[in-house]
């Protein structure tokens, strides 16, 4: 059974830092890209940053280029997503998913087919 658990979620000032992280398990073929995705109240969910696993090509939104961090933990199905200088513009649900192909970046959301729950965070005063 394939899962994706996302943790590290909360409320933080602006200006402030979070780090999310996702772990895939259950797996029965390779998948090629992971990613991040982020969902505001109201609004389409959005690609915020992704990694290739074959290569470890990084792609991210221009809306957090400079504060935000996709990383990979070796060859394991771990990646984290460090945010700094939070804004509440940042403000959403974000989700972990992945996809069975590479595509080019971006990647839209509906390139992925394996999601986990969520994790919100809220970046408030």
């Amino acid at each position: 059974q394939v899962q994706l658990v996302e943790s590290g979620g909360g409320l933080v000032q602006p200006g402030g830092s979070l780090e999310l992280s996702c772990t895939a398990s259950g797996f029965t073929s390779e998948f090629y890209v992971i990613g991040w995705f982020r969902q505001p109240p109201g609004k389409e969910r959005e690609t915020v940053a992704c990694i290739s696993t074959n290569d470890g090509v990084l792609f991210y939104t221009d809306a957090v280029k400079g504060r935000f961090t996709i990383s990979r933990e070796g060859f394991t199905s771990t990646v984290h997503l460090r945010m700094n200088n939070l804004k509440a513009e940042d403000t959403a649900v974000y989700y972990c998913a992945t996809a069975s192909a590479y595509t080019g970046w971006p990647m839209g959301p509906y390139e992925f087919d394996k999601w986990g729950q969520g994790t919100q965070v809220t970046v408030s005063s």
